[in-house]
């Protein structure tokens, strides 16, 4: 087994903007391993895939395990999954709370703990969160409480683990999107949903997919929340 070429984890990659990242990697030559609930086994023998709830520890040990038995290291993790529920906040219910909580935060945290540890050995790595500009730039209409305390949460995290690891040769960076035209969105609501940015118009996936790659080729950059989001975060 050749060891040269480099890995990456995908978390909540069986669609969308985890598909797309999934698909951007490969046209890079990197092995990859794709995680999500549903996610069926690839034709692709550099594309590992492991179905599973990314909140459970579980998961977690079998993606990481996966990585390490089938392409022997673990350069980047990609932190996609993540769960998005649009309520008043008094109308969000306790089961609402524990889905958020545990892919957008034990989901993060479980994979980057082992990530990060063979990273440490291998003395290099790179882990990009995907959060939201939401937790910068709120949105009248649009309820995200339960969205920024979260992957509010994440920002602050990549800040932290920037700084933790910085001397240990492990970077940690985000990208925080905008509204992304993808199958989540009903194509009646791209009119509205265009017009909440200043640029008139929702991103695309591959805007998403693009900036982790930009990032996950820029050694100088650690700790940076960079956002992919038409303007919404700069202001209206």
């Amino acid at each position: 087994m050749s060891q040269d070429r480099k890995v990456v984890i995908v978390t909540g990659a069986s669609q969308g903007i985890g598909a797309e990242i999934v698909k951007a990697f490969r046209n890079r030559d990197y092995r990859v391993v794709a995680t999500a609930r549903s996610i069926q086994p690839s034709d692709d023998p550099d594309i590992a895939t492991v179905a599973g709830d990314i909140s459970n520890p579980e998961t977690a040990r079998r993606v990481a395990t996966e990585a390490l038995e089938r392409f022997g290291r673990i350069d980047t993790l990609i932190n996609n999954a993540g769960i998005f529920i649009a309520k008043p906040f008094t109308a969000y219910t306790a089961e609402d709370y524990a889905s958020v909580m545990a892919v957008n935060v034990a989901g993060f945290f479980h994979i980057t703990q082992r990530a990060v540890a063979q990273m440490e050995k291998q003395g290099s790595g790179h882990v990009v969160n995907i959060t939201t500009s939401l937790v910068d730039h709120p949105i009248d209409g649009v309820p995200s409480v339960l969205a920024s305390l979260t992957k509010g949460g994440l920002a602050a995290a990549t800040k932290s683990l920037a700084i933790e690891y910085a001397k240990r040769g492990i970077r940690a960076n985000a990208v925080s999107p905008g509204i992304i035209k993808s199958p989540m969105h009903p194509k009646e609501s791209h009119a509205t949903l265009d017009a909440l940015h200043p640029v008139g118009h929702m991103g695309e996936m591959s805007d998403i997919a693009n900036a982790v790659l930009y990032l996950d080729d820029a050694p100088f950059v650690t700790g940076e929340i960079l956002h992919v989001d038409g303007g919404q975060s700069a202001g209206h």
